[in-house]
C-alpha cells in the first residue's frame, strides 16, 4: 500500500481495488494529480512536475482517468499577469460603482422625495441580494466554467447600473430592483474572481496577487464617493450629459482600437494576398503606417470642418441638431467600418476608400461633442464636467478596447495554429467588434438629442441665475 500526499493543496483519499494502493488525490476543483496502479509512487517534486495550471473547474473530469485523457489549459505567467490586472481593474469598477451611490444620497433623496429610512433600504437591498446569491454563485463555481458566470454576472451588472441611472422620480420602486440586481451581478464577480487567481498562482505569488485584487476594494470605494460628489456637482440631473458621455465613450473605443490595429491588420491582409512577404525579421514595412496616419490627417481636417458647418446652419432650426450630427456621424461610419474589414482579404484599395470615407464621418463629431458638454453645463462645473466625461471615456474606451481587440484575437488562435492566413482572419473577426459598438454609440446620441433642449434651457437659467424658474 502506498500514500501520496501534498501538504500544499487540498488532497482526497481513493483506494485501488486491484492494488490495495492508497492513494491521496486533490479535488477537483483545480489542479489534478494522477497515479497509475502499474508505476511506484512519485515523490513530492515529481508530483509538482506534473501540475497544470488552468482556469476554471474539472469537476467534469474523472479522478481515475489517464493523464491523457484529462482536459488541460497551460497558462503562460504573462497570461497569468494580465489575467489579475483585468481582474483588479474590474474590482477597482466594482466598488467604485457600489458607493457612488453614497455620493449622491442626498441628490438622490431631493430626486425621489425619500426619508432616511427609505434611502437605506438602497444599500440594504443590494447586500441581502450579495450576501444570499454568493454562495449559489460559489456552489455554481465549483462545477462550471468559472469565467462564464463571471462575465454573465459583469454583464447583468453593467446593464443593471446603466438602468438604475435613467429612473424617473415616481418610479422608486425601480431603483429598489435595479440595486437588488447589481447585488446580483457582483455576486458573481466577487465569489469567482479570487477563486480564478488561485487557479492562477501558487503559494507567496498567490498571497501577492490577492493582496493586490483586495487593496483595490478600499481605493475603489474612496473614488466611489469622489465620483459621486463629481457626478453629482457637474451635472445637476443633466441626462443629455451623462447619453453623450456615453456616446463619446463608445467613440473612443471604436478610434482607440482601430488607431492601434489598422496598419498590422492591413499588413496581414496583404501578406494573406501575397502581395506581400512576412515580417519575420525587423524592421517591418512601414508603408501601411505611412498610408493609414496620411488618411487619418486628411479626414481628421475635412470632417472636423464639414462638421462645424453643418451644425452652424442646422443649429438655429433645429434645436438638437448637435447629438443628430453626432448620432448619423456614428451610425454611418459603422457600416463603412464593417464594409472595410471585411474587403481586407481581397481589396487593399477599396478597403482604404472605405476607412477613409468611416473616418471623415467618425470626425464630424469631435468639435460638436466639446460644445454639448459647454451649454448643457452651468460654466462653474463646466472643468468637472470635462474632467469627469474624460476619464470615463477613456476608462471605458479606449484605455481598453485595444487589449480587448488582441485578446480576442489571441484566443481565435488555437483553432488554426499552424496557418499563415489565420493571422489576419483571427484579427478580422477581432476587428469586427468595433462596428457594433458605433452603432451603440449612434443610439447614445439619438438619445441625447431627446434631452438637449430641455437641458441646455435648464443651464442657461441656472447660469443667469433664475434657478427658480426650472
Amino acid at each position: 500500500m502506498h500514500m501520496y500526499y501534498d501538504s500544499t493543496v487540498g488532497l482526497g483519499v481513493s483506494s485501488s481495488r486491484c492494488t490495495g494502493e492508497l492513494v491521496f488525490k486533490q479535488k477537483p476543483s483545480i489542479l489534478g494529480i494522477m497515479t497509475s496502479n502499474q508505476h511506484r509512487p512519485r515523490n513530492r517534486s515529481s508530483l509538482r512536475s506534473n501540475i497544470t495550471v488552468r482556469y476554471g473547474s474539472m469537476s467534469s473530469e474523472q479522478p481515475d482517468s489517464d493523464a491523457s485523457s484529462m482536459q488541460t489549459t497551460v497558462i503562460s505567467q504573462k497570461r497569468s499577469y494580465i489575467a489579475v490586472a483585468v481582474l483588479c481593474y474590474i474590482n477597482l469598477l466594482n466598488y467604485m460603482d457600489r458607493y457612488t451611490i453614497a455620493g449622491v444620497l442626498l441628490s438622490i433623496q431631493n430626486y425621489f422625495g425619500i426619508p432616511d429610512s427609505t434611502s437605506g433600504l438602497l444599500q440594504t437591498v443590494f447586500i441581502c441580494s450579495f450576501m444570499f446569491l454568493a454562495p449559489v454563485f460559489g456552489y455554481l463555481g465549483d462545477r462550471y466554467d468559472r469565467k462564464l458566470i463571471m462575465i454573465v454576472g459583469l454583464i447583468v451588472w453593467i446593464v443593471t447600473t446603466l438602468g438604475s441611472s435613467f429612473v424617473k422620480q415616481t418610479h422608486f420602486w425601480v431603483l429598489v430592483l435595479t440595486r437588488a440586481l447589481v447585488g446580483t451581478g457582483e455576486a458573481s464577480y466577487s465569489t469567482i474572481a479570487p477563486t480564478i487567481i488561485g487557479d492562477l498562482f501558487t503559494g507567496t505569488k498567490r498571497t501577492l496577487m490577492i493582496s493586490f485584487f483586495y487593496i483595490f476594494i478600499p481605493v475603489g470605494s474612496g473614488l466611489g464617493y469622489i465620483l459621486g460628489a463629481t457626478i453629482a456637482t457637474a451635472t445637476e440631473d443633466c441626462r443629455s450629459f451623462v447619453w453623450s458621455s456615453l456616446g463619446v465613450t463608445a467613440m473612443a473605443f471604436v478610434t482607440g482600437a482601430l488607431a492601434f490595429w489598422t496598419p498590422t491588420f492591413l499588413f496581414r491582409a496583404q501578406v494573406t494576398q501575397g502581395l506581400r512577404p512576412p515580417c519575420n525579421e525587423e524592421p517591418c514595412d512601414p508603408l501601411d503606417s505611412y498610408i493609414f496616419g496620411a488618411i487619418t490627417v486628411v479626414t481628421g481636417i475635412v470632417g472636423v470642418f464639414l462638421g462645424t458647418c453643418i451644425s452652424k446652419q442646422l443649429r438655429d432650426r433645429v434645436p438638437n441638431a448637435d447629438p443628430l450630427i453626432c448620432a448619423v456621424g456614428m451610425l454611418s461610419s459603422s457600416p463603412c467600418f464593417f464594409i472595410a474589414i471585411v474587403l481586407a482579404a481581397t481589396s487593399i484599395p477599396a478597403t482604404y476608400t472605405f476607412i477613409a470615407i468611416g473616418e471623415t464621418l467618425l470626425s464630424l463629431n469631435w468639435a460638436i461633442l466639446a460644445d454639448i458638454l459647454l451649454y448643457v453645463v452651468v460654466p462653474t462645473r463646466r472643468a468637472t464636467a470635462e474632467a469627469l466625461q474624460i476619464m470615463v471615456c477613456h476608462l471605458l474606451g479606449d484605455a481598453g478596447s485595444p487589449y480587448l481587440i488582441g485578446a480576442i484575437s489571441d484566443a481565435l488562435l488555437k483553432y488554426n495554429p499552424e496557418s499563415p492566413s489565420w493571422d489576419f482572419r483571427r484579427l478580422e473577426y477581432s476587428f469586427l467588434l468595433c462596428p457594433f459598438i458605433g452603432v451603440l454609440g449612434g443610439l447614445f446620441f439619438l438619445m441625447t438629442s431627446l434631452y438637449i433642449k430641455e437641458d441646455r434651457k435648464a443651464a442657461e437659467l441656472l447660469a443667469s441665475g433664475n434657478n427658480r424658474l426650472l
